[in-house]
């Protein structure tokens, strides 16, 4: 069984020679975790990356970046109380002070748990697997051994995110991030590799970081299932309950800005959370805002305390089963009525009329179109240097990648990295460049 005294760990990837002279007092370690990411670069170009709905407009919905500030603060609320009710659990052990630090990793955790994602939404993640799996990447394969061909067929933001962290790029330090163990753990949804991705093509960590990550799981004492799989970091439960609120709850309150959903279909989904002893009460609320954006706000802020109570509380329950590696499903399938009917019907309208809405699939197909050719362009460059046209295109890459890498998987992992790392607007305007469609003012 894992242990919280093991799982809570202050070691910095890359410095675990480096021992902290911070006074106490003052920030932890999880706490300049936080910071580090808050002020990346990374970070910040997640503002311009499409979470589900076209950026920019004239409404107001979220992005990548809004998204990951608020699975942070849904993150912390949850991971606090659970820390609350833990602190009492254990409040003989010597190492019970560690768990203070719970909510300051999954606040950090949170924000880094989409950094990986290419540009236009989730069908990047897609479009980027099948250029390799369906389109012109098929020539690839014999370049590759069978891992690092399963790494780019199941391509996933997750361990790209976990790369991005760890790996150390040119001109950087050893270590990437230099983030806690902890922190980096808490990430990864899938604690295993490509091997394992299956139909779903979920998997944590590329064949690059596979050592890096079992020296973390290692350390943390992580339980291993076999080779190249281990049982999650407990703590990722957490983050992974909060995204499932952040994206479940907000891209409903977006569509109905854009007017995809109606406000008494809105308010028909959300007063479902609430129970019947609360109802009343809830609707002379209602009756008392005149706006039905702020009708439809003030019904979110109540379900995502709903559902942050109801997740902290099967988390609770199911503790010792979750440190055991038994523990089954993401936290927010098991939560109780009439939470868990009113999530599904949410699932299910989302997959109906969200997913499928004119806007959103204009995006994926622009996306596709747009990424499908830079991959191409930057593939077929890295792979054939010598060629004048290459020549020129490899001069725009930045310094960090390694397109001089001693290996193909090398080589064609610089390009992912580039792509992965665009906004939607840098592509695009990469992909007018390089199609003639745009020539800087002469």
């Amino acid at each position: 069984m894992m242990n919280w005294d093991s799982l809570i760990c202050d070691t910095r990837f890359g410095l675990e020679h480096y021992v902290s002279q911070h006074n106490e007092g003052l920030r932890s370690d999880f706490q300049r975790d936080y910071d580090r990411l808050i002020f990346s670069s990374p970070f910040r170009r997640l503002q311009n990356k499409t979470q589900v709905f076209p950026l920019p407009g004239s409404i107001f919905v979220h992005n990548r970046l809004t998204h990951s500030l608020e699975v942070s603060g849904v993150g912390r609320s949850i991971a606090n109380e659970v820390a609350h009710v833990l602190l009492q659990k254990y409040k003989s052990q010597p190492w019970v002070h560690k768990l203070h630090a719970i909510g300051e990793i999954v606040a950090a955790a949170c924000l880094a748990h989409d950094l990986g994602n290419p540009p236009f939404g989730h069908s990047g993640e897609k479009c980027i697997a099948t250029y390799f799996s369906e389109g012109d990447g098929k020539k690839l394969k014999p370049l590759l051994d069978p891992l690092e061909w399963s790494d780019l067929i199941n391509f996933e933001g997750n361990a790209n995110s976990f790369r991005l962290l760890t790996h150390r790029f040119e001109g950087r330090r050893d270590g990437g991030f230099a983030m806690t163990y902890s922190t980096l753990a808490t990430i990864v949804k899938y604690p295993y590799s490509s091997y394992f991705a299956g139909q779903k093509g979920k998997f944590g960590f590329f064949k690059s970081e596979q050592d890096s990550f079992k020296r973390i799981a290692d350390k943390l004492g992580l339980l291993q299932l076999d080779e190249n799989r281990y049982c999650r970091h407990p703590l990722v439960y957490l983050l992974e309950a909060a995204d499932d609120i952040c994206y479940q709850i907000m891209d409903i309150e977006d569509a109905h800005k854009l007017k995809i959903l109606d406000t008494s279909a809105v308010i028909e989904l959300f007063t479902g959370y609430i129970h019947s002893s609360q109802i009343e009460h809830t609707k002379g609320i209602l009756l008392q805002i005149g706006d039905t954006n702020e009708k439809v706000a003030y019904l979110r802020s109540c379900v995502v305390g709903i559902l942050v109570s109801e997740v902290a509380k099967v988390f609770i329950d199911n503790e010792e089963e979750i440190l055991s590696g038994n523990f089954s499903g993401a936290l927010i399938d098991h939560i109780a009525s009439p939470a868990r009917e009113a999530y599904a019907k949410c699932s299910a309208v989302a997959y109906s009329k969200i997913y499928c809405a004119g806007d959103v699939v204009d995006v994926e197909l622009a996306g596709n179109q747009i990424i499908t050719f830079l991959m191409e362009k930057l593939i077929h460059a890295v792979l054939n240097p010598e060629l004048n046209y290459s020549k020129l295109l490899l001069s725009k890459f930045p310094q960090q990648y390694a397109v001089h890498s001693d290996s193909n998987y090398g080589k064609i992992q610089a390009v992912v990295d580039h792509m992965s790392g665009m906004t939607d607007v840098y592509a695009l305007d990469l992909y007018r460049k390089l199609s003639g469609m745009s020539l800087p003012a002469i």
